[in-house]
């Protein structure tokens, strides 16, 4: 049977087990082996073990448990309500000023956490009643959280950026870097839109009465500018030493995890039920991230040895005649329509076998140390994209877990397309101009 025909059978079956509603895991690891043993025998019995040696002797994997259990402690301790409440003194006053503290609240949990439904969570429990209360239009507010919390998956210290990392077999370091950027220009670009609209509409984001803002005193002011000190400083302590190469990324993810709960101990509020709920939730979701890796190397060696990926670039390259950005722009737009119905562990697992080798063969003028990096930044942007677009975004059935009664799946589909308009910009502009992306992990790590 040719290899493209092996390719096809193989994603398709893996398609079609996916209706069945099993674990992803579990569908792809029982393709892998399946065919490495109907391809080669008793000897492909030994693909899943070699791709679990592989996962167990990959040091940095050590970082993904540290930086979940650093979110955790954050949202159980409440360490995230005290960031809130001084951007609601400081950016109340202004039209939308409550919206756009959401959005550096946001920000703030993703360079401490790496996960969207951290920030999905404490921007629901913590910022949505708050805004409601202040008469924000609800179709604004649900639209914020939404693209507030996917920058979790972008802004270093990124777990998804980690999974992509172990796939592609990418430097970590250069990824984080490679995700400040954009991310933070995403958020820029989210701030301008919502003064913006809401300088245009006033209703849409109130701001606070004046009767409101003479109750704060300028001491309250300053008191409430100190919660913001201890998540900067839990940041710094982990990312500088990294950044300078006086730590290593598994030795900056347990400085950060020791000042995180160092952080909650001196607030009074690491408790017996908060060390237990972080540990639990960082177990599950630690298990399930390995779980998926081990099936996408087991899945990813059946490819390399069947040569599917050269034999894909051929197809694409030679005989249907597309150019290196034809080919680019299509992957994206598969990952766009793949993410209405998976998630971004599923898509990565399912495409980076093909993609990842496929995107280092492509001649697009960056250079060859720099193309996987680039792409691990375009894969995370068109993820968060993929996370609020209808009808199964991730993001949006999060919302709908969260959001009060008044707020409907109807509320929540309209309020996205605002951010998905901007992300789609902000790919393109990455795509356009990879410099925005590759600058400061170039200057970090120069050549």
């Amino acid at each position: 049977m040719p290899q493209e025909m092996i390719a096809v059978l193989m994603f398709s079956t893996m398609l079609l087990m996916m209706i069945t509603g099993q674990r992803v895991f579990g569908i792809i690891g029982f393709v892998a082996v399946v065919a490495s043993i109907a391809l080669w025998g008793t000897g492909g019995y030994t693909m899943g073990f070699s791709a679990a040696m592989k996962l167990m002797k990959w040091y940095p994997l050590l970082t993904l448990p540290m930086f979940v259990f650093m979110g955790y402690v954050m949202s159980e301790s409440r360490l995230a309500e005290d960031l809130y409440k001084m951007f609601h003194v400081w950016f109340g006053p202004i039209p939308g000023g409550l919206a756009i503290g959401t959005i550096l609240l946001m920000v703030l949990i993703s360079a401490m956490n790496g996960l969207s439904v951290a920030g999905m969570a404490i921007g629901s429990t913590i910022a949505l009643p708050e805004l409601l209360k202040r008469r924000y239009d609800k179709l604004m507010v649900t639209g914020v959280i939404q693209a507030g919390s996917s920058l979790g998956i972008l802004i270093p210290p990124s777990v998804v950026l980690v999974l992509y990392a172990m796939i592609a077999r990418a430097p970590v370091s250069e990824l984080w870097l490679a995700g400040v950027i954009p991310g933070l220009m995403m958020a820029a670009l989210f701030i301008v839109y919502i003064a913006i609209r809401c300088w245009l509409q006033p209703s849409l984001g109130p701001a606070l009465s004046a009767e409101e803002r003479a109750k704060v005193t300028m001491a309250e002011r300053l008191a409430a500018l100190r919660a913001g000190i201890l998540p900067f400083a839990i940041f710094a302590s982990m990312m500088i030493p990294f950044i300078y190469g006086v730590t290593s990324l598994v030795e900056s993810s347990v400085i950060g995890v020791v000042a995180t709960v160092a952080g909650a101990v001196i607030k009074g509020r690491f408790t017996r039920q908060v060390f237990e709920v972080a540990t639990r939730n960082t177990l599950a979701i630690s298990c399930m991230f390995m779980w998926i890796i081990l099936a996408a190397l087991a899945f990813g060696a059946v490819f390399d040895g069947l040569g599917a990926v050269a034999a894909i670039d051929s197809l694409f390259t030679e005989q249907m005649g597309l150019s290196p950005w034809t080919i680019l722009i299509l992957m994206q737009l598969s990952f766009l329509v793949m993410g209405m119905f998976l998630d971004d562990t599923a898509m990565l697992v399912i495409v980076a076998p093909l993609y990842v080798p496929l995107v280092g063969t492509l001649d697009l003028g960056i250079p060859p140390g720099d193309v996987l990096v680039w792409y691990g930044v375009l894969y995370t942007v068109t993820c968060q994209i993929a996370y609020l677009t209808p009808p199964f975004g991730y993001n949006l059935f999060l919302m709908r877990a969260f959001a009060p009664p008044e707020i409907t799946m109807g509320d929540i589909y309209r309020s996205v397309w605002p951010f998905v308009l901007i992300m789609t910009g902000t790919l393109a502009l990455l795509m356009l101009f990879p410099d925005i992306a590759m600058w400061l992990p170039n200057q970090v790590y120069p050549d």
